[in-house]
């Protein structure tokens, strides 16, 4: 076996054209099922594990899947937004502990994550250098985020403007990154966690301004008398919050109404987390769900797509076989002189047989053993292609 072996050898090398053509075919057709069952194997235990970590998830009425998925997973798309005062309202029914959320804004690429030092307690995220949030224009950075940036603690990180025709005259916030939490394989990874107080500044709902007592620039004033004084547009509105402004920063009006857009909601109990989704069963202005429960009406229709998809891989599948078998037979009327040759210098037909054999073998084995490598590297690295292409 072993010189048919060595003979079938020296022809695939040969016809190098022709054997990487047929390798390659048989190696994605092997390798596109089998890698897609692997992603969406480890996307479900993602999505799974942190969802089910989530007890119930308050929002806006309007698409659940998306509330879901930018509250938990940090998506682009942003759900409709509830005021601060639904939180209160979950808070004094005295049934669950309420973490506000106000997923919305960017700072280079990364979400932004404005809430409350209880999040971080929630998802058991501990600081890898720094300290935690203190302060309104603080920020600590998820692992990726400060690996991808190359930036930590004592740094800056300016937000990114929504759109480049703001009228509405909200400037980028720079922020102080005070820590950098360690890696938790997660998207908290890959978030920028503020205060909400910081979220409102950058959104314009806050801010901080020079002391009109204090200036000497008369162009700034637009009134002044003994009790008051006006200021026009030419005010400096500061875009970074220090030590020396800190005092000047303030908010108008009640912040009970101020935008969120969930809040995660921890109940007492399992009593207390049915008593809550009953309040909010007739409220046609708000969403109380389990996360886990759109989220596996979300895998639902993925895999029923992928059925679909395997569905046509297996058709395509057959058909690349068909003309693999094509290109065999073809190959075996063009080397006709060749195995009468070897036939008259008085090998068998046998012979004949295992040096074809051998080179199907030497094709499905090399085929095989590129499949095994591109479906370890798929597995090896599926945590990041999952987050990078699914979970962004």
């Amino acid at each position: 076996m072993m010189d048919s072996l060595y003979i079938a050898w020296q022809y695939v090398t040969w016809n190098r054209g022709k054997t990487l053509v047929l390798i390659t075919s048989i190696t994605l057709i092997a390798f596109l099922p089998l890698a897609l069952q692997v992603l969406l194997d480890e996307s479900e235990q993602q999505l799974r594990s942190r969802a089910v970590e989530t007890p119930l998830l308050l929002g806006a009425s309007g698409s659940a899947l998306d509330l879901v998925m930018n509250s938990l997973y940090f998506d682009d798309e942003i759900p409709q937004t509830i005021s601060m005062q639904a939180v209160r309202q979950v808070e004094g029914a005295g049934l669950g502990f309420p973490i506000p959320l106000y997923v919305r804004f960017q700072a280079r690429g990364f979400p932004v994550v404005g809430t409350t030092l209880d999040y971080l307690d929630f998802r058991a995220l501990q600081l890898a250098e720094g300290r935690m949030l203190a302060l309104p224009g603080e920020c600590v950075l998820g692992a990726g985020v400060a690996e991808k940036l190359g930036i930590g603690a004592g740094d800056d990180l300016v937000t990114s403007p929504e759109n480049l025709f703001d009228i509405a005259g909200v400037y980028p916030l720079k922020m102080k990154v005070t820590g950098v939490l360690a890696r938790s394989h997660s998207p908290d990874d890959r978030a920028v966690f503020v205060d909400v107080k910081t979220a409102w500044i950058i959104q314009g709902l806050g801010h901080g301004h020079q002391d009109l007592a204090k200036s000497r620039d008369a162009s700034v004033i637009l009134k002044q008398d003994e009790r008051s004084v006006t200021a026009n547009a030419r005010l400096m509105q500061y875009t970074e919050i220090t030590a020396a402004n800190m005092d000047s920063f303030h908010f108008h009006g009640d912040d009970a109404g101020y935008p969120l857009t969930a809040a995660l909601v921890l109940p007492d109990d399992t009593k207390a987390a049915a008593m809550l989704r009953g309040r909010f069963l007739d409220d046609a202005s708000h969403l109380l769900i389990k996360p886990d429960t759109v989220i596996d009406g979300l895998m639902e229709n993925i895999f029923r797509i992928k059925r679909v998809i395997d569905a046509v891989i297996v058709i395509v599948g057959i058909a690349t076989l068909l003309t693999i078998v094509l290109v065999f037979i073809l190959s075996l009327r063009i080397r006709r002189d060749e195995m009468d040759t070897i036939f008259r210098i008085g090998c068998s037909r046998m012979t004949t047989a295992r040096l074809l054999a051998a080179e199907i073998l030497i094709i499905l084995v090399t085929s095989a053993i590129l499949c095994a490598a591109l479906l370890l590297l798929v597995q090896t690295n599926s945590n990041e292609l999952v987050r990078g292409l699914i979970l962004r």
